[in-house]
């Protein structure tokens, strides 16, 4: 390692967004087991330069420790330090997460689960984001040339993010001008939100280095294409099988998938606060636009809230590996651990009260009449943050999954967030939020 070198150890908030501490390379080894200080406060912050009111004040602080199988290195530029990080979890004094630590958040919700079932969760995301710099003209959506027009970018991109060990799958022109899709393989367990942490920061980081902005906000403007963070899942029995996958089930769906569909479907527009957390959210959610607009669930249909993807294969082996279920609603102003740790719970509630799995809706919901969705318990997503968070509050269980001083705050937080862009233009909160993410 050079002598300017950095290791950053980094930790992500509630507004999705990764903070950090920098130390010499050299010392790394003084910081791995209690990490640095950081005052909580720093946890009330907006995705600006703002402050939301919060119980803290100047005394306390938590130590950001990093997590030894997170470390990430990039080492691809003659004319700039390697990119090193560690991702963080925030403990107290008696080496515990702290309560309001996103990552502990995810890390319970999923140690409950596999002490509840018996099954360990695997996750992937979706990393929808958008490229732009000056001069960038119009191109085709889905085209060869719109990849292509970028085509240094998304070579050091690929090299980046193999380095990075991501599990890169894919790298995709999307439907917006300019826009990218990233998906990554599944991983299990908190790694599962890690690797989606790792994957945008490494993305930024090569845009940065390359004259471009990467933006993973939601809606980058009131008319454009926005972006998206799905979340594919499935479960993983103790001989490695796909715990989630029945040839005979609905769908091909087993017993406990179901009741994990039927969990995250009632409580779907509670955590729409969760995994669609800035004003900026409710431009991109809605019928008609492949993201979703209703809780709901289907086979195959992207605008439902929970669909399951089933797999071309046809030898019965790779068909069930290949099997999973998708979550549309979030974005990437959600950190990823908050999406990954509402899911779990989500799904939870639904394994523990056995509920059956919702009719599945063979088009887009908005298209029922108000009393087809009635009959079949299809209830629209909140059309702003304001709302959701009315929701969240409404609904005991979903209030209940975040302990009170966590819950207490984030809310803070979000309702802060809605004060600042009141009487905002859309227009100029898309830019804000453009920006910041």
């Amino acid at each position: 390692m050079a002598d300017g070198d950095i290791i950053y150890l980094a930790w992500n908030d509630y507004v999705g967004l990764t903070r950090c501490r920098g130390v010499p390379a050299g010392d790394i080894s003084k910081r791995m087991e209690y990490g640095l200080g950081w005052a909580v406060a720093g946890q009330a912050l907006t995705p600006f330069e703002d402050i939301a009111p919060n119980p803290w004040g100047p005394m306390l602080e938590v130590r950001q420790t990093p997590v030894p199988n997170t470390e990430t290195r990039v080492d691809i530029w003659d004319d700039a330090p390697a990119y090193h990080f560690f991702l963080c979890d925030s403990k107290v004094a008696d080496g515990s997460n702290w309560d309001c630590c996103t990552r502990g958040f995810m890390k319970q919700a999923l140690a409950d689960f596999e002490a509840e079932t018996g099954l360990q969760f695997m996750a992937s995301f979706e990393h929808e984001f958008l490229l732009s710099a000056p001069g960038m003209g119009y191109v085709t959506p889905f085209s060869i040339e719109s990849i292509r027009t970028v085509a240094p970018f998304t070579a050091a991109l690929t090299k980046a993010l193999l380095q990075a060990n991501v599990g890169l799958e894919t790298v995709e022109p999307e439907y917006g001008v300019g826009q990218i899709e990233v998906s990554c393989a599944p991983a299990i367990g908190a790694m599962a939100g890690d690797r989606a942490i790792i994957t945008r920061e490494v993305i930024r980081e090569v845009g940065r280095r390359m004259g471009y902005r990467a933006s993973f906000t939601p809606k980058p403007t009131l008319k454009s294409v926005g972006n998206g963070a799905h979340v594919h899942f499935s479960f993983v029995d103790k001989a490695g099988n796909n715990a989630a996958y029945d040839a005979n089930g609905t769908g091909g769906a087993s017993q406990v998938a179901q009741h994990f569909i039927a969990g995250v479907v009632k409580h779907m527009t509670a955590i729409c606060a969760l995994v669609a957390p800035s004003p900026v959210s409710y431009y991109r959610l809605g019928p008609h636009h492949w993201s979703c607009g209703f809780a709901s669930f289907g086979i195959q249909n992207r605008e439902a809230a929970v669909r399951i993807c089933p797999s071309p294969e046809r030898d019965p082996a790779k068909k069930s590996k290949a099997f999973n279920m998708e979550l549309r609603a979030p974005d990437a102003t959600a950190s990823p651990y908050m999406v990954i740790g509402a899911l779990v719970r989500a799904g939870l509630e639904g394994i523990r009260a056995k509920l059956p799995l919702p009719a599945s809706i063979d088009r887009d919901p908005s298209e029922l009449t108000d009393a087809e969705r009635a009959g079949l318990g299809i209830r629209p997503l909140p059309s702003s943050l304001g709302e959701a968070l009315d929701l969240m509050e409404a609904d005991p269980i979903v209030k209940a999954w975040l302990p009170p001083l966590m819950y207490n705050s984030y809310v803070a937080v979000k309702r802060t967030e809605i004060a600042m862009f009141a009487e905002a233009d859309p227009d100029h909160i898309c830019k804000r939020y453009h920006d910041a993410y």
